[in-house]
């Protein structure tokens, strides 16, 4: 579990680093055990006043595949600094009008043991072509969950963060680390 501190130390560590030109501004920072995820706000293109959907959805698209080519070197600095320092890969991604574009993402694999009754939900994902895999079709359910209980997933977020602060005030708080929330400093 990162921590909101942890969180802030690493944005702000991001604000700091990335080339001042890189973003029009910095969105979001967005940490977990394995990956860095940092989008950033691209100014839109500029189109003739009465500009069709289809033109504005090309002139966008073609916007966020120019940004990704012209920054890859300086990104790739970054996160190079950034993986050496934080231990996790750093993944990419950009905000443009109203599209969201992720370029490069960790796709992390999950050990679960799921009964006959829970893959058979995933089979039938699979079979009314929701999804193309198992894989898939837990990755959806996920993601359906997370839709409408992020309210109740902020909330328990910051139980946790609090229960690592009561934790760390105990007589053992400096023996208990979890090396999985560590914000990088010590190396």
């Amino acid at each position: 579990m990162i921590t909101t501190e942890q969180r802030e130390k690493l944005r702000g560590w991001f604000a700091g680093r990335l080339p001042d030109d890189l973003f029009e501004e910095l969105v979001e920072v967005t940490p977990d055990r394995e990956e860095i995820t940092v989008i950033g706000r691209i100014p839109e293109p500029r189109l003739a006043e009465g500009a069709s959907d289809a033109e504005r959805e090309a002139a966008v698209r073609a916007r966020i595949q120019e940004f990704r080519e012209r920054t890859r070197d300086a990104r790739i600095e970054v996160a190079r600094e950034a993986e050496h320092l934080f231990r996790r890969k750093v993944s990419w991604g950009v905000v443009c009008g109203a599209e969201r574009a992720l370029f490069t993402h960790v796709a992390a694999p999950v050990m679960t043991r799921l009964r006959q009754p829970e893959r058979q939900v995933l089979d039938t994902l699979i079979a009314g072509g929701v999804a193309r895999s198992r894989s898939d079709a837990l990755a959806w359910c996920v993601r359906l969950v997370q839709r409408h209980t992020d309210d109740w997933l902020t909330e328990l977020r910051e139980s946790l963060e609090h229960v690592q602060r009561v934790r760390a005030q105990g007589p053992d708080g400096e023996e208990v680390v979890d090396s999985s929330t560590g914000d990088g400093e010590d190396g």
